[in-house]
C-alpha cells in the first residue's frame, strides 16, 4: 500500500488502524495563488503548505471509485467565505486549473499530521456563487477527474508539423513520413536483374512468382 502514488508509509500504517482522525484538505491553484483550506480548525501544516481551517463550512461531495476506468468528478462547496476567497470565484481564470483533495491523519487533539494520501486530483470547470443573509456567501467549486483527457480525441498526428509543436524544430523524427505515403517499397521480388528480397536473381526462394509457379 505505501508504495502506490499518492499515499506515504505513515498514512498505510493509520490505514490498517482501528481508529483515525481525519482531515480533508483540499488545495485549489489559482493564476495568482494557491487556495489552502482544511475540513478542521485552525492552522494545519501538510508537505510543508500551511492551510487553513474552514470547520463545516467546507463540504465535499461523494468521491467515487470503481475497479473500473471511469471518471468522476468532485464537487466542493464553501460557505460564508471572506472577500479574498470571492474574488477567487468572481475574477480569477480557474477554469482547468489543477485542484487536489488530501486525507490527511492527525494526532488526536493535535495539529501535528501523521501521514497524507492523495484522494482526488482534477481541474476546476466552473462555479457557482450564491448569497443569503443568513448563510453569507457560498460558492460551489465543480470540478472534473483527469480521465477525462482519455474520452476526447486527440489533434496531435504522426506528422512533422505536430511533431515540431510538440518537440520543436529540432526534433526531426517525423520529417519524412510524408513521403512515406508514396513511395513503392519493393520487398521479395526480382528488379532489373537485381533481387531486393535478398540472394540472386537466380534464388527462387527470393522470386514470389516462382513460388507462386512451385505452389
Amino acid at each position: 500500500m505505501a508504495t502506490r502514488a499518492g499515499i506515504d508509509a505513515k498514512a498505510a500504517i493509520k490505514l490498517a488502524e482501528d481508529h483515525q482522525n481525519i482531515i480533508f484538505a483540499i488545495k485549489a491553484e489559482f493564476d495568482t495563488s494557491t487556495l489552502l483550506l482544511h475540513s478542521g480548525s485552525g492552522d494545519l501544516v501538510i508537505n510543508s503548505e500551511t492551510y487553513t481551517g474552514a470547520g463545516t463550512l467546507l463540504a465535499i461531495s461523494d468521491i467515487e471509485d470503481s475497479n473500473d476506468l471511469k471518471s468522476a468528478g468532485v464537487t466542493f462547496q464553501l460557505s460564508g467565505m471572506n472577500a479574498t476567497v470571492l474574488s477567487y470565484a468572481v475574477s480569477e481564470s480557474y477554469q482547468n486549473r489543477p485542484i487536489t483533495l488530501l486525507l490527511a491523519f492527525v494526532s488526536g487533539g493535535t495539529d501535528h499530521v501523521d501521514g497524507v494520501m492523495t484522494l482526488y486530483k482534477g481541474r476546476m470547470t466552473s462555479t457557482s456563487i450564491s448569497d443569503s443573509p443568513t448563510e453569507g456567501v457560498t460558492i460551489t467549486l465543480i470540478t472534473e477527474n483527469r480521465l477525462l483527457d482519455l474520452e476526447r480525441p486527440c489533434n496531435y498526428r504522426y506528422t512533422r508539423e505536430s511533431q515540431v509543436a510538440l518537440a520543436g524544430t529540432g526534433d526531426t523524427g517525423f520529417d519524412a513520413v510524408e513521403k512515406l505515403q508514396d513511395t513503392d517499397i519493393l520487398w521479395g521480388r526480382s528488379t532489373g536483374g537485381s533481387n531486393i528480397g535478398g540472394g540472386s536473381s537466380t534464388d527462387n526462394l527470393g522470386d514470389i512468382g516462382a513460388l507462386t509457379r512451385l505452389a
